[in-house]
């Protein structure tokens, strides 16, 4: 049984009794050997006592506990118990920054290993600088680093935006010649990506002399985060051309299917699927969850529900993702239903949930339903309605025109409210052409300081709609006046596998000629059946003729007959839009499903739009 701390022996006891021992002719058998032999198995035995109690302890007390008979029994001056001490501080209290940076200090002489732990501990905080600067003190004092140490200070720089430290580590590594170690040259590839510095993300990829599936997954996840979700599907056919070298996992499949959802893709996506079940990764709930999503914004929803039903295990996300889905696709009936069966089988909402459920029932038309759940949220399930849930009532409100009242709902928030759920209301605003209060909300938008260029567009649209043209020409003078600057929306189509990207006016394309031809004869055709453009969707100040010209060219309608061209009639057009659609290309939309018998599933930033047979999903309400 390990001896207690009531009679702990100093190690420098112990020290003491072995210079005198071996300073002296004693022999082996003498009784001065047998005496110091007994005290260093002692000390052997406080020590292994010691790494079973550091290993089993779980609370604060007892790990200071345990701190105090450390310093006491000058356990720190040994490298390795200094070490294992500070890693398992580490991993038990890994937020207790403080203490654990009180242990680095009481160590004497800290080496690359304590150095890295301590680093890798300040990368996870919230006071990473502080990673940057130990990094720099260990330079100072002469301590080498490894490829550990800079991989942990990438980590640094990355969460703190250091883009600088960041280049500067990178110069290191190349001084040092760790190219050759793929965790270090990842970190780097995520420290561009964060900084969104995509170029040298590709630079750092296409220069690493040995790369694995993590290296390409960073790789991944940087062109999701940058806004190139195309250049994704690219990298799945570039690792598997590799064959078993750098095979795609679970995570590769993960952030595919992410990709293929933004992008619309469903072909591509269930490229990704076959993947998944053929190499045995179908099970994993993650996948299944993002599979729902990925059907669901591409419009397949009857195929997100079946793959929701085959689940063997559910959990709150598997639910909350396929009411979404519903809700997302103009099922809100569905969504409501489905809330109800998570309730059933004892699963508790969580606040995404609600948010689910709510999103659902206003974007259906189930605006009492809706309404109820958001009034009773907080006494049925114990969920205080958080900014996400109160932006849901406001759309409801705002759909059922009752602006005033979401108006003073915002008002009466008993957290602050942030500028998205103000952008609803500015929407509904647009809607019901309310411009008087559109200019109040705005207003309220710039007070926070978080005005974007989409506010003034949907301001400017509600002038628009009301003709108020000398305030569009106003209001335009002061967004070039201040250098508010708009990003034109883009729409991307899918056809065999490769994604098509239109916007505005795009003449990018090498099928342009025949895609304007395209339109031309669809416009004829969709004028003969009834379609009427709707000019006040755009809002310069131009003769009538020359509006309907302009709004000819818009991406979704570029997109909606690069897909006539590209399929035979009949074929469902998918099509994924940056923006939200404006009423001109719905109604567009709209009329080409009937007169070309074709199902058109639009998502744009909102929701899906499923047009077929001249009506739309979302009834009109978007």
């Amino acid at each position: 049984m390990p001896p207690t701390s009531a009679f702990i022996l100093r190690p420098a006891t112990v020290i003491a009794a072995s210079n005198r021992f071996f300073n002296s002719p004693a022999s082996l058998s003498s009784p001065s050997f047998q005496q110091y032999n007994v005290q260093y198995v002692f000390y052997l035995e406080q020590r292994q006592h010691f790494s079973f109690l550091l290993k089993s302890c779980s609370s604060t007390t007892h790990f200071f506990q345990l701190h105090t008979q450390f310093i006491r029994n000058l356990f720190f001056n040994n490298p390795n118990f200094s070490l294992n001490f500070l890693s398992q501080a580490s991993l038990v209290f890994p937020h207790k920054i403080s203490h654990i940076r009180r242990i680095f200090d009481q160590i004497p002489k800290p080496g690359t290993y304590h150095y890295n732990v301590m680093i890798r501990v300040l990368s996870r905080s919230e006071v990473s600088d502080d990673g940057v600067v130990l990094f720099k003190v260990m330079r100072k004092e002469g301590v080498v680093s490894d490829a550990l140490t800079l991989s942990f200070c990438l980590k640094c720089c990355a969460k703190r935006l250091g883009l600088i430290e960041g280049m500067q580590i990178h110069r290191r590594i190349l001084g040092d010649g760790h190219v050759r170690d793929c965790i270090l040259m990842t970190s780097l590839i995520e420290l561009y990506s964060v900084c969104g510095k995509t170029e040298d993300a590709c630079k750092v990829f296409d220069e690493m002399p040995v790369r694995d599936t993590v290296a390409y997954n960073a790789l991944i996840s940087c062109f999701l985060n940058n806004k190139r979700t195309r250049d994704t599907l690219a990298v799945f056919d570039s690792m598997l051309s590799l064959g078993t070298e750098c095979r795609p996992d679970a995570v590769t499949c993960l952030l595919l299917l992410q990709a293929c959802a933004h992008l619309g893709a469903v072909d591509f996506g269930e490229r990704v699927r076959d993947y998944v079940e053929k190499h045995g990764y179908g099970e994993y709930m993650n996948l299944n969850n993002t599979l729902i999503t990925m059907y669901s914004n591409c419009g397949v929803v009857d195929e997100a529900y079946r793959i929701f039903e085959s689940m063997p295990v559910k959990n709150c996300v598997s639910w909350t993702t396929m009411i979404s889905g519903f809700g997302m696709n103009g099922y809100g009936k569905d969504a409501v239903k489905l809330f109800r069966e998570m309730l059933d089988t004892g699963i508790a909402p969580d606040d995404k949930a609600m948010t689910a459920v709510l999103y659902a029932c206003s974007h259906s038309g189930l605006l009492n339903e809706g309404f109820d759940l958001f009034e009773n949220m907080s006494k049925e399930f114990g969920i205080q309605p958080n900014t996400h849930h109160y932006g849901c009532a406001v759309d409801i409100l705002g759909r059922l025109g009752l602006l005033e009242k979401a108006y003073d709902l915002i008002l009466s928030m008993p957290v602050k409210p942030d500028a998205k759920i103000w952008r609803t209301l500015l929407a509904a605003c647009r809607t019901y052409k309310a411009f008087h209060l559109a200019e109040h909300v705005v207003e309220r938008i710039v007070e926070l300081k978080a005005q974007e260029a989409g506010d003034y567009i949907l301001l400017l649209n509600t002038y628009s709609s009301n003709r108020k043209w000398d305030k569009v020409i106003e209001l335009r003078k002061f967004m070039r006046e201040n250098k508010i600057m708009t990003t034109p929306g883009c729409s991307t189509i899918e056809m065999k596998g490769v994604v098509h990207k239109f916007i505005a006016d795009d003449i990018s394309h090498p099928q342009k000629d025949e895609i304007y031809e395209t339109i031309h004869e669809i416009l004829q055709q969709l004028r003969i059946a009834g379609y009427v453009p709707q000019i006040s969707s755009e809002m310069h100040d131009m003769e009538a003729t020359e509006k309907e010209n302009a709004l000819c060219y818009h991406s979704e309608k570029l997109a909606i007959a690069f897909g006539v061209l590209s399929t035979p009639p009949g074929t469902t057009i998918r099509v994924a839009n940056s923006v939200r659609i404006c009423v001109d290309c719905h109604d567009f939309a709209k009329v080409f499903s009937a007169a070309y018998d074709r199902k058109v599933i639009i998502r744009d930033r909102n929701r899906i739009h499923i047009f077929r047979k001249g009506g739309c999903s979302c009834s009109d309400c978007w």
